[in-house]
């Protein structure tokens, strides 16, 4: 018996893998460093840092996998999760060096493999960094031959002493709020169980309200805020990726005790998807800012900022957020 007839195939996942090779090193630089007989990535610090402090994160695409088999579109999975890993490691006002990947699945198609890591290559040269290694896995009996998973680590550099870590916050700075390209990576499970398990929609439906189809709505990348923020870190005193957990659980991680970072909901126009999504499911307002960014990708936080959009300011107090103009009913 060979391991084929068990239902892997190393040979056709070599093949798949030499297929972007040249797109993969379209991402290196000088510092990334290769051989034949590396087992591991490896990856020079580059010269002109005095007290370089190494920032990592790992994360997963989520359930908006499943989304997109059904659609059968995957190249924006390769962006989301690249530009989601970058917009982690920039609230702490890291540069992105590279990135490694993991993708799982019950059977490897070339089709899918192939458009992801497009996808991921593509993401990569846009917020200049590297994609250095990754793994590869088919799992039958781990996974159904249709279903994959995919994650990646990223690891940033930022100086010890322009770490951002939200101390700096203080009485009077103002928010802004950075939009994003629509719900990103997360609250896909909540969304699928509205749209396709209570009320049965096709990813083709066209939703008067979005003017576009259900398929293009979800399967928008997550957006990546480094190129447009990196320049204005050091003017930045906090900031707060708006991801799982939405508004209540990421922006409280960075204001300091005895303040409070007081947001008006009303400063911005709150995208019609979000409102469609609310009303089909009969979801209260305070559980779509838990579990959605509500339009709003990244939240700065600075005394003058003058890109984005002001949406609040920091004020004396106990909670660390408030958000004004909501209540506990549909949207």
């Amino acid at each position: 018996m060979l391991y084929r007839d068990a239902g892997v195939n190393i040979n056709k996942a070599d093949k798949a893998l030499s297929g972007f090779k040249s797109r993969i090193l379209e991402t290196h630089n000088k510092s990334v460093l290769t051989a034949p007989g590396y087992f591991g990535a490896a990856y020079q610090i580059p010269k002109g840092y005095k007290n370089p402090v190494l920032i990592s994160s790992i994360d997963g695409v989520g359930t908006k996998i499943l989304i997109a088999i059904k659609a059968g579109k995957f190249e924006g999975l390769g962006e989301d999760i690249v530009n989601h890993c970058v917009n982690d490691i920039l609230t702490m006002g890291a540069k992105p060096l590279y990135v490694m990947d993991y993708f799982a699945c019950g059977k490897l198609k070339n089709e899918v493999i192939t458009s992801i890591i497009k996808g991921i290559t593509k993401a990569c040269k846009e917020n200049d960094c590297a994609l250095i290694g990754g793994e590869t896995a088919e799992m039958p009996g781990m996974y159904e031959e249709e279903i994959f998973d995919l994650a990646a680590e990223i690891t940033g550099l930022v100086e010890k002493d322009k770490i951002i870590d939200g101390q700096n916050i203080e009485e009077g700075h103002k928010v802004y709020g950075f939009p994003s390209s629509g719900f990103h990576t997360n609250g896909y499970s909540l969304i699928r169980s509205v749209l396709f398990d209570k009320w049965n929609f096709s990813l083709d439906r066209y939703i008067p309200e979005v003017g576009d189809t259900l398929s293009e709505v979800l399967l928008r990348p997550h957006r990546s805020y480094y190129k447009e923020l990196f320049p204005y870190l050091d003017s930045i005193s906090g900031l707060a990726h708006i991801t799982g957990g939405g508004f209540y659980q990421n922006i409280p991680r960075t204001i300091p005790e005895g303040l409070t970072c007081y947001i008006d909901t009303r400063n911005w126009d709150i995208p019609a998807i979000f409102g469609f999504l609310a009303e089909k499911g009969e979801i209260p307002d305070r559980e779509m800012f838990t579990v959605f960014n509500m339009g709003i990708g990244m939240i700065v936080i600075a005394r003058e900022l003058n890109i984005g959009f002001e949406i609040g300011e920091i004020r004396k107090g106990k909670e660390p957020l408030v958000l004004d103009g909501i209540k506990n009913t549909n949207l």
